[in-house]
């Protein structure tokens, strides 16, 4: 077992991974930014770093410093957790080169798999649909506009190194192509120091559909299901859920063990090991499209965790350490139902804009079926630096019908008082008849933002 792991992380999956590593007897070092140094993963690590400035490009994003705080506390291995350099094969391979552990896929699956253009290349050899788009990267907007012809509007002009929904824009016309395809390499560039851009067809409105895989070094590979993330802004996932309501339909029968066996191909082709993700969209007539393979853990994996019982993250922290899995595909099964909801520091009725500062009171719901991984508590000052998101509320039920009751009762309990959340949003949700008939799509909060219903949600919150 390793006997020290650095976090190179921050907020609740800081907390998330310190908690797997105390349970597995592990030590753990904290790096954190000057922004951050009253953050709740500093109080509770055994060792914490100073590493910079708030901002990420001056602290959690500099690998040199991130390398000399492992060498400086003489660490096993370094758990990236999602975001920052949690999918950089470089920082992968400087840590071997280092004679420490990256807990997460092999540096050679990231390459293979390092950028969405590649990863839709591989999908297409395993055989697995990909939505109609551009070969490559497009390196001009006149390339753009002869892609978006050719296959045809409405477009999507994606980041090649995305994720949270930067880097992505819609295009109808060439003329919103133009703004389009400058606007996302601009954002690209600053959210992940890579301007690269493709181009595919923008399927509107879609189920957003992913499935956990799981693998070791030994070549043995399993999913753990699928999770549904189809509630989301601005292609920000706000609400998940497994299973996904979109499998109840008759019609679709034996599509999730396509969907499953689809991103398990996938995942073998690339060589893939630890937690990863396999994501696609699909429509209302059972097509399914591959999107994007997540290279490391998810914000919503808890949801996972809750109706499979296996703990996703110290199954990592095994995996890195060369065990074999202890589970075959044969021995996991789904118990009951199980949702998440993000809790964000946002207004959602001001175009859900950022709400960082100090939190007054912090009550977080509990009871049966409630599980909240949070890193804030009050007193806590929000930084403006880094995303929204201040915890996440998960509940787990017999059935889909108790999974909401349990969010809909434990979201009245949650008190965040001094920001804006979207707390008030999300019950909101829950109470819709849409939703709770799980008839959505990707277009669901839109359509909702744009009704007369948002004017009685924000009289109640």
């Amino acid at each position: 077992m390793f006997e020290k792991v650095l976090v190179a992380n921050r907020g609740e999956i800081a907390m998330r991974i310190i908690r797997a590593c105390r349970e597995l007897n592990i030590k753990t070092v904290a790096v954190y930014s000057k922004a951050d140094a009253s953050s709740m993963h500093v109080q509770v690590a055994d060792e914490a770093i100073c590493i910079g400035d708030g901002p990420s490009s001056d602290s959690y994003l500099r690998i040199d410093r991130i390398i000399s705080a492992a060498e400086i506390a003489d660490v096993d291995a370094i758990h990236p957790g999602y975001g920052f350099l949690s999918e950089n094969a470089h920082f992968a391979d400087v840590c071997e080169s280092c004679n420490i552990r990256f807990i997460g896929p092999r540096s050679a699956a990231m390459n293979a798999l390092h950028d969405k253009a590649s990863s839709r290349n591989l999908a297409r050899r395993a055989g697995v649909p990909t939505p109609p788009g551009s070969e490559g990267l497009v390196e001009t907007e006149q390339d753009a506009i002869n892609v978006a012809r050719k296959i045809g509007y409405p477009v999507m002009i994606k980041a090649v190194a995305g994720g949270g929904g930067r880097g992505m824009r819609v295009a109808h016309n060439d003329v919103a192509m133009v703004k389009a395809y400058h606007t996302a390499r601009t954002e690209a560039e600053k959210a992940f120091g890579n301007s690269g851009v493709y181009i595919e067809k923008f399927i509107e409105n879609p189920h957003h559909i992913e499935f956990q895989i799981l693998g070791d070094t030994k070549g043995n590979l399993i999913h753990l299901g699928e999770r549904d993330c189809s509630i989301q802004r601005r292609n920000q996932k706000l609400i998940e859920e497994t299973p996904s309501p979109y499998f109840e339909r008759r019609e679709f029968r034996g599509l999730r063990s396509r969907m499953g066996k689809a991103a398990l191909k996938i995942a073998e082709l690339a060589g893939y090991t630890s937690a990863g993700t396999v994501e696609f969209i699909a429509d209302d007539h059972g097509n399914f499209y591959f999107l994007e393979v997540n290279k490391r853990i998810q914000v919503e994996h808890p949801i996972t965790e809750e109706v499979t019982g296996v703990d996703l993250v110290k199954q990592q922290i095994l995996v890195a350490l060369g065990e074999k899995l202890s589970i075959a595909q044969g021995d996991v099964h789904m118990s009951g139902h199980a949702i998440e909801c993000r809790i964000n520091a946002e207004n959602p009725f001001s175009d859900f804009r950022p709400s960082p500062g100090r939190i007054e009171m912090y009550y977080a719901p509990g009871g049966p079926g409630v599980r909240v991984d949070s890193h804030a508590y009050a007193g806590y000052t929000i930084p403006p630096y880094y995303d929204s998101m201040i915890g996440k509320l998960i509940t787990h039920g017999k059935d889909r019908a108790e999974a909401m009751s349990r969010m809909s009762r434990a979201l009245g309990e949650y008190m965040v008082t001094g920001i804006k959340s979207t707390i008030p949003f999300e019950q909101a949700i829950l109470q819709d008849p849409d939703f709770r008939r799980g008839n959505y799509d990707t277009g669901f909060i839109e359509r909702l933002l744009s009704s007369a219903k948002v004017e009685l949600i924000q009289e109640n919150a």
